[in-house]
């Protein structure tokens, strides 16, 4: 819960980033993944001169749809995300007694920071959100929510093309996969490191976490008969 008025909230949104570095990289984990996935399965595929191109074809065609519809579900989340909050707003408003304000606030709090907050605090809060003039009567789309979702969609299917490229540039079929699969070890690194730096845990062992997780996902694929 931010201590920010409302207006100056709104004017913080627009200043952030379409996608923060978390969104990016998790989208793109999941591309690789649902590749992954795909090429995973590679003995599926009938012995034939055009089986890496069926194989691009089915890992483009697995991402695109998946993309498309990773795309719609950001919107339904950050949707009733956003009419989360505005309920808890409009609550507040219509909540007589300030101490059952400040305890709709404490119970909005994440668990890990609610401690952090003394009841003065969130009686400040409570009265700048009682005050306020500018609430919406309901949760709306805005422009940057579908710029997102386009985002969302090519971070999806953008993944697929390091793992699906080497079907179409090597004519060997096993060799191909070997390449798909070390692009996507690497590509997973770049992902974990990332996210590590971002969060400061520790970009090197985050790249390789990633990797690990990677190494186990082509195991599981492998033993299920990719």
């Amino acid at each position: 819960m931010s201590t920010v008025t409302p207006a100056s909230h709104a004017e913080h949104e627009r200043r952030e980033p379409v996608l923060n570095t978390v969104d990016r990289v998790c989208e793109l984990c999941f591309g690789l993944f649902m590749a992954l996935t795909f090429v995973g399965a590679v003995k599926a595929v009938n012995p034939g001169e055009d089986a890496g191109y069926k194989m691009f074809l089915a890992a483009l065609g697995c991402n695109l749809a998946w993309g498309l519809a990773d795309a719609v579900m950001y919107l339904v989340r950050t949707l009733v995300d956003r009419g989360q909050r505005l309920k808890l707003a409009l609550t507040i408003q219509r909540e007589q007694e300030p101490a059952a304000g400040v305890h709709a606030l404490r119970d909005a709090l994440p668990a890990m920071v609610e401690p952090l907050f003394e009841d003065a605090e969130l009686e400040r809060i409570r009265a700048r959100l009682a005050s306020t003039q500018t609430l919406p009567p309901r949760a709306n789309f805005v422009s940057r929510d579908f710029i997102a979702a386009v985002g969302v969609f090519l971070l999806v299917v953008l993944g697929t093309f390091p793992v699906a490229l080497p079907f179409l540039v090597v004519k060997d079929l096993a060799t191909a996969l070997i390449a798909s699969r070390v692009l996507t070890l690497v590509m997973l690194f770049v992902a974990g490191f990332a996210l590590g730096r971002y969060t400061g845990a520790g970009a090197m062992k985050a790249g390789f976490t990633m990797i690990a997780l990677g190494v186990l996902l082509t195991m599981a694929i492998i033993k299920l008969g990719g």
